[in-house]
């Protein structure tokens, strides 16, 4: 994407000439037309020698013309002359939104809304050409700037557009989301500050502030936000949900059931806030629930509210025993979820099979213990939904472990050996790296997690389901590191998949023939690993745990080399925030409650049935520890 180039006496001269067209909403009536460009003319002369008659030269042009961009900027740059910074930036909003009315840049955010980039960038750069300091052109430029990658662009783009208009908020908030995408923390705080200095009930900032600190697990701060977002926007439907969702993950459910049922009060057809409301374990939606789901259904004119919707109404009929229809609604949202959302499970396949053509046992001997040899890791595996965060829970129980819950940084790593390429192409790189670059690439993994780390314990868990794609990378590069992989009978997964919405990454869940080829994969795949490397992968199969809670996990804390501690059988007390959708479950003793929900619906679990074939009966294989 080209730079901008804008020459600022070009900008100046913008101020000296009257744009006649009839686009720009100006009269054709020709003594006003003079009137107007002679004001215009004597108003930018008087800039900077007499800003007060500057002043008047633009009210005089506005009087003429309530839509005159050019009286509108050349007010605003009077009055910052003058000192009078807050009539200024009223004046550059009122120019920009004066200049949005223009056919070409009102057409461009029609197409930027429908998000038709490349056409709108064309629309844009052309206004940008008769028009080159139109503050909220160049602010959408950056939008599409930043949506094809290139942050350096969007970021002069906006830039530019402050230059031009300090007062813009809008585009200082779009210039912190920009610098927070380039990891620049400090520098994203910084310039929420400066504009709720001067809007201190910004909605958009003060959202985009809240979702930051609780990206950065800063969850007592981002609760302060909320609460002061809301108590000045007390109607944002958005920001009654997105509180709710906090709320949840710090284990305060009344509070977040309140905070979801404000959210769809003040925004029925807000379907995101009705799935958060559903998916809350102890919750049961009543008939007036379901009537009002229904009838959101009915007005949602978004696929994304539709998707929730449905999923929500699924669980809800399901409490009500009535699984025919509860089944049905859970089949539309997966298929509308799937449709935006397409999944290959030949693909999958063909990685598995890779996996166990490369990573043979002679290849990993070769390379053993080779990376780095940190202890701290603990990988947390297994399909979703399958307890893994009870895992987890349990493990955060113990003084020597710290939870950090789920990590990117093992993806972000793999898809460095092999940039461009798909999802198993860090095959690729890892036959040729010498013993010091598996080294380095082990460091870089525990150097890049530190950032999650609160504490001084000395190990830590990565709760990342997926990472079982990536265990044979976890031994080369971390050959000290522990692996404890999660397993719950398939039908019962498979089925909570089915069941559970997720808002974007686990695109396989949505079909059940491709969720049972996942699990016979990801079986696959870890069954060669005990066969190679026997005594890597610890096995947790849930049904055992909730059986033999005591047993098992002293036998995990066995595998991980660390004293059995009661703690761990108490960890429904540990008070620690929870990401995940099983944040409620682990605040509870262990229970059965759950094991047999997918019965209620195996009339129409065929699919998964037939797909998962063997592994059916032979899931829980145990790893030879």
């Amino acid at each position: 994407m080209k730079d901008l180039e804008i020459d600022s006496r070009r900008e100046r001269s913008r101020l000296l000439f009257f744009r006649q067209s009839q686009e720009g909403g100006i009269s054709r009536d020709q003594d006003k037309a003079k009137t107007t460009r002679q004001a215009m003319e004597t108003g930018a002369r008087a800039l900077t020698s007499d800003p007060q008659s500057a002043l008047v030269q633009a009210r005089r042009i506005i009087g003429f013309d309530p839509t005159s961009v050019d009286g509108h900027r050349l007010l605003a740059l009077a009055y910052r002359k003058l000192g009078q910074i807050a009539h200024a930036d009223e004046a550059d909003r009122a120019a920009i939104a004066v200049s949005s009315q223009h056919r070409q840049l009102a057409d461009a955010a029609r197409l930027l809304r429908a998000g038709r980039f490349e056409e709108t960038e064309v629309r844009l750069r052309a206004h940008l050409r008769e028009d080159p300091i139109d503050a909220g052109a160049l602010r959408m430029l950056a939008e599409v700037a930043g949506h094809f990658g290139y942050l350096p662009d969007a970021e002069k783009t906006l830039r530019r557009a402050l230059q031009i208009a300090p007062g813009y908020v809008e585009a200082r908030v779009d210039l912190a989301k920009l610098v927070y995408r380039q990891n620049r923390m400090d520098e994203t705080f910084g310039l929420l500050a400066q504009v709720l200095e001067q809007a201190p009930d910004h909605l958009m900032a003060l959202a985009f502030k809240a979702a930051t600190l609780v990206t950065l697990r800063r969850l007592e701060e981002a609760d302060a936000v909320f609460r002061q977002m809301l108590r000045a926007h007390p109607r944002d439907g958005r920001g009654w949900m997105n509180y709710a969702h906090l709320l949840k993950t710090r284990g305060q459910i009344d509070d977040a059931i309140r905070a979801y049922r404000r959210s769809v009060e003040v925004e029925p057809s807000r379907g995101i806030a009705w799935w958060g409301l559903a998916n809350l374990k102890s919750v049961t939606l009543d008939a007036d629930d379901i009537a009002a789901m229904r009838a959101a259904l009915a007005l949602a004119d978004e696929d994304e509210d539709r998707v929730h919707i449905e999923f929500a109404l699924g669980k809800a009929l399901g409490d009500q025993r009535a699984y025919a229809e509860s089944f049905e609604h859970y089949r539309e949202g997966n298929r509308l979820r799937l449709a935006g959302a397409p999944h290959d499970p030949d693909k999958l396949s063909a990685e598995v099979d890779r996996v166990i053509d490369t990573l043979s046992s002679p290849f990993l001997a070769l390379r053993s213990g080779r990376g780095d040899p940190a202890t701290d890791p603990i990988f947390i595996v297994s399909m979703p939904r399958s307890g893994s965060t009870l895992i987890e829970q349990i493990l955060a129980s113990h003084s020597m472990i710290e939870g950090t819950e789920e990590l990117y940084d093992l993806e972000r790593i793999a898809l460095d050996l092999a940039p461009g390429g798909p999802a198993g192409s860090y095959l690729n790189g890892l036959s040729d790296r010498t013993a010091t670059q598996l080294r380095d690439l082990g460091r870089h993994y525990i150097e890049s997690t530190r950032r999650h780390r609160r504490t001084d314990r000395p190990f830590f868990t990565d709760k990342m389901p997926s990472n079982w794609v990536f265990t044979g990378l976890i031994h080369l590069i971390l050959p000290n590191a522990k692996i404890v992989d999660v397993r719950r009978h398939p039908m019962a997964c498979g089925f909570a998949n089915f069941a559970q919405h997720y808002n974007w990454g686990i695109n396989f869940a949505y079909d059940l023939t491709h969720i049972g080829r996942f699990y016979r994969d990801y079986v696959r795949q870890m069954a060669h690993f005990d066969q190679v490397s026997p005594g890597l992968v610890h096995r947790v199969i849930h049904e055992e745990l909730v059986g033999n809670l005591e047993g098992e996990v002293r036998r995990l804390l066995d595998y991980l080399g660390l004293p059995f501690e009661e703690g761990c059988l108490r960890f429904h007390e540990t008070d620690r925030a929870v990401h995940t959708p099983s944040s409620e479950q682990v605040r509870q003793p262990v229970n059965r409650r759950g094991f047999d929900t997918w019965r209620n619906y195996e009339p129409w679990l065929g699919p998964l049935k037939e797909s998962l074939g063997e592994v059916l009966e032979n899931y829980g294989a145990r790893a030879r520890d």
